[in-house]
């Protein structure tokens, strides 16, 4: 796992074991997480801030100042994914997002599940392959779009294919293990915490003190990528990649997936 050529933090490239485990196929999506708030009542981070930040797109040609398009959204939340006007009624099977690590925590108690540690994650995302990407070292293999990212130049010029926003699970192709969307869609949560000695640097949300999701709490490991990730910024679509986050913190393009263990 890990990379001598990518990131500094996803150095070094190295072996680790793992013991055998489950995971599932795709993301927790918006109807699985609606299922376990109905029988609990339980109220997101972002409900109990009345927010949360929320990715918005700066008007071609302008002149923006790094992560300027990142806000804190008041009314933000897992079911009004870009403020107190949007819904997920018609998203049923995207991806939940604005999930915090400790909202992940309760979703798993309540589903007797736990998420994947780094490791795990790593392994299951790379299937076979020891290639840059889950799929092989070429991007776009036969011209074909293989995972949910940002097609194009981010933040202000996206390509013709490009989705910008999250997609229903499964959209894109499995990888060599069955799973879908360990790459791009969202950023998914682990349970490792991002230990010192690699780069603090977080391209995906505010530094700004005010915002309160950007404050307390361990920092955890992030995986994956999303749908904002592009060639020419943040380019974290790899299995290797990784971005530290407080585990208090949500956003509009961070989601989860679930694991367990395999009994002997």
């Amino acid at each position: 796992m890990g990379s001598d050529s990518g990131y500094p933090e996803e150095a070094p490239e190295h072996k680790q074991a793992v013991q055998a485990f489950a995971i599932a196929s795709t993301p927790v999506t918006n109807f699985d997480f609606g299922r376990f708030v109905v029988a609990t009542k339980y109220q997101t981070q972002a409900e109990h801030q009345s927010g949360s930040i929320v990715f918005h797109q700066p008007l071609l040609g302008a002149n923006v100042e790094e992560l300027s398009w990142w806000q804190f959204e008041e009314g933000a939340s897992w079911y009004s994914p870009t403020g107190p006007a949007s819904g997920i009624a018609d998203k049923p099977t995207h991806p939940v997002v604005h999930i915090s690590f400790i909202d992940a925590l309760a979703y798993c108690e309540w589903a007797d599940c736990r998420m994947p540690n780094e490791i795990e994650w790593e392994y299951a995302a790379r299937g076979s392959t020891h290639g840059t990407f889950a799929w092989g070292n070429d991007l776009y293999p036969n011209g074909q779009v293989m995972a949910n990212h940002w097609v194009g130049e981010f933040p202000s010029r996206p390509g013709l294919e490009n989705i910008g926003t999250t997609t229903s699970v499964g959209t894109y192709p499995a990888n060599q293990n069955g799973l879908f969307d360990m790459i791009g869609n969202v950023w998914e949560w682990t349970t490792s915490e991002f230990f010192e000695g690699h780069s603090l640097h977080a391209c995906c949300g505010t530094q700004k003190k005010q915002d309160p999701f950007q404050e307390g709490g361990r920092l955890m490991v992030l995986k994956g990528g999303s749908h904002l990730c592009a060639e020419n910024y943040c380019s974290r679509y790899r299995p290797s990649a990784r971005i530290p986050q407080p585990e208090y913190s949500s956003a509009s393009h961070i989601g989860f997936r679930v694991a367990n263990d395999v009994e002997k």
